[in-house]
C-alpha cells in the first residue's frame, strides 16, 4: 500500500476521494483564458532520491530549498532533501537523510507534511509521523557535518497522554522551544491529538501536549504570533493559545464552524498577516467544493469574512487542503487539490490548480485569479502550503505526477511566476 495515501484513510471525505475523483470522472466546459502552467525544478524518481514530497518548502535565504519526501529513499521510509540552482537553469536535488536505517526504524519513518524550520547556527529540525522507539513518531534534529547530516532524534511520542502521530512542520518561539501537533488518527491511537511543545532542560528535550484535541485534531500545524500567542484548528473549530505567565497556557476557542457554508475540514495550516487577522482554508463546505477564509479580532470577538467559494468551474479549483501563503501586496496565494486544464478549446477536470485572491484596494474583498493549472506530468495534488520569494514567484510540492507518470508516481518541486 502506498505509504503516503495511508494517512488521508484517516479521516472520512478527505483527499483520497478527491485523487480517485480524478482517475473515474471527466467534465468538459467551454474554455476561458488559459492560465500557465506550474514548471518542474525536480522529478523524483522513488529511490534513492524519495518519492511523495507532502512538506512545503524551507529557504535557506542564498536561493536553496529543502523538504521532505513521506516515502522513498534509500530504505523507503521517507527523506531530508535539499534543492539547489545548478548554474545551467536547473537544479539538483541532495538527500541529507534517509529514514529507517536501523531495525524497527527508531529514527522515525514517514515524515508526512513535515516542513523543516532552521535554527540559528544552521541545523534543521521536523518531524517524523511513524518509527522511533515505540512507533508513534519522532521529532528529529538533521546537523550539518562537513558534506553529511546527522540524525539526532530529540523526541520519541509514546501515546501515552504525550500524542501519537505529529504532523505538519514545527515552529520555534523567542526563547528556543519547539511547537507542533500531533493528530487522532492511525491505527492504535488512543486519541491524543493536540498542540505539544518541547523545551529544553539540562540538555535535554522535554515535551508536553499543551491542548489535547479528541477525535476532532486536524492534519494542520500551528502559528505563532509576535507576542508568543499560537493559533491553530481542528476539524470544526479555530483555538488560540495564550501564555499564562506561569509557564503554562490559556486556551481559547476563537471561532466554530457551525455550517457547512462557514467551511468543514479546516486543514491548512493558519496564515498569520502583519496586524492580527488570520488566513485559512476549508477542505470542503462553502458552496460545496471549500473555501478561503479570514478571521479578525473586533470589539465583539472573532468575526470569520469568506474571501472564496470554490466551484469547481472553468475558472476555478476545488477543495484547497493546504494553507494559504500571504504576498507582500496584501494578495493571497494557495492551492486546489482538484482543478482544470485545458484540452482542445475545452477544459477537462485536471489535477489542481494554484490560486491568487486579488485585494481590491479600499473595499476589503477579493478577487480569485487562476494562476496556474496541473495537468499530472507537472504536478498531481498539491498538499502542501507555497512560499514566496522576493521577487514574487511562488513554489511547492505535489505529492503524485511528474514527467514519468503514468509508469512511476512520485511528485515533483515546482515553480510558478504570476
Amino acid at each position: 500500500m502506498n505509504r503516503a495515501l495511508r494517512h488521508r484513510s484517516w479521516i472520512p471525505g478527505t483527499i483520497t476521494f478527491c485523487v480517485l475523483s480524478l482517475l473515474l470522472s471527466v467534465m468538459l466546459i467551454a474554455a476561458p483564458a488559459q492560465a500557465q502552467t506550474a514548471t518542474v525544478l525536480y522529478n523524483f524518481t522513488g529511490s534513492p532520491d524519495g518519492a511523495n514530497p507532502m512538506s512545503s518548502l524551507t529557504s535557506d535565504g542564498a536561493g536553496n530549498f529543502y523538504g521532505t519526501t513521506n516515502s522513498g529513499g534509500e530504505f523507503g521510509y521517507g527523506t531530508v532533501f535539499g534543492l539547489s540552482p545548478n548554474g545551467s537553469g536547473d537544479w539538483n536535488e541532495t538527500v541529507l537523510y534517509s529514514f529507517c536505517v536501523t531495525p524497527n526504524c527508531s529514527d522515525g519513518a514517514s515524515p508526512t507534511y513535515s516542513s523543516l524550520v532552521f535554527d540559528s547556527i544552521g541545523n534543521l529540525y521536523g518531524i517524523a509521523s511513524e518509527g522511533g522507539t515505540y512507533g508513534y513518531g519522532v521529532v528529529f534534529e538533521l546537523s550539518p557535518m562537513g558534506t553529511s547530516w546527522t540524525e539526532t532524534v530529540l523526541y520519541d511520542f509514546a501515546n501515552d497522554g504525550d500524542g501519537a502521530y505529529p504532523q505538519n512542520g514545527l515552529i520555534f518561539d523567542k526563547t528556543g522551544n519547539l511547537y507542533g501537533t500531533t493528530c487522532n488518527c492511525g491505527s492504535g491511537s488512543n486519541g491524543s491529538g493536540g498542540v505539544f511543545e518541547l523545551s529544553q532542560s539540562d540538555g535535554r528535550w522535554l515535551e508536553q501536549l499543551i491542548y489535547p484535541v479528541y477525535a476532532t485534531s486536524s492534519y494542520a500545524g500551528v502559528t505563532l504570533d509576535a507576542a508568543g500567542n499560537i493559533f491553530g484548528t481542528t476539524l470544526s473549530t479555530v483555538f488560540e493559545l495564550s501564555p499564562n505567565g506561569s509557564g503554562g497556557w490559556n486556551s481559547t476557542v476563537i471561532y466554530t464552524f457551525t455550517t457547512p457554508q462557514d467551511g468543514q475540514y479546516p486543514q491548512g495550516t493558519l496564515a498569520l498577516d502583519t496586524v492580527g487577522n488570520l488566513y485559512g482554508t476549508a477542505f470542503s463546505g462553502g458552496a460545496g467544493y471549500g473555501m478561503i477564509y479570514k478571521l479578525s479580532l473586533g470589539k465583539k470577538g472573532w468575526k470569520e469574512q469568506i474571501l472564496h467559494n470554490f466551484h469547481l468551474g472553468p475558472k476555478d479549483g476545488a477543495n484547497p487542503w493546504a494553507g494559504v501563503a500571504l504576498g507582500a501586496d496584501g494578495n493571497v496565494y494557495g492551492t486546489t487539490t482538484i482543478g482544470t486544464r485545458p484540452l482542445r478549446h475545452k477544459f477537462q477536470l485536471g489535477a489542481g490548480t494554484v490560486f491568487e485572491l486579488v485585494a481590491s484596494s479600499g473595499k476589503g474583498t477579493y478577487k480569485e485569479e487562476l494562476v496556474s493549472h496541473f495537468i499530472i506530468s507537472n504536478g498531481w495534488t498539491p498538499e502542501s502550503s507555497l512560499i514566496l520569494d522576493s521577487a514574487g514567484n511562488l513554489y511547492g510540492t505535489t505529492p503524485f505526477g511528474g514527467t514519468y507518470y503514468p509508469n512511476e508516481n512520485y511528485g515533483v518541486v515546482f515553480e510558478v511566476t504570476p
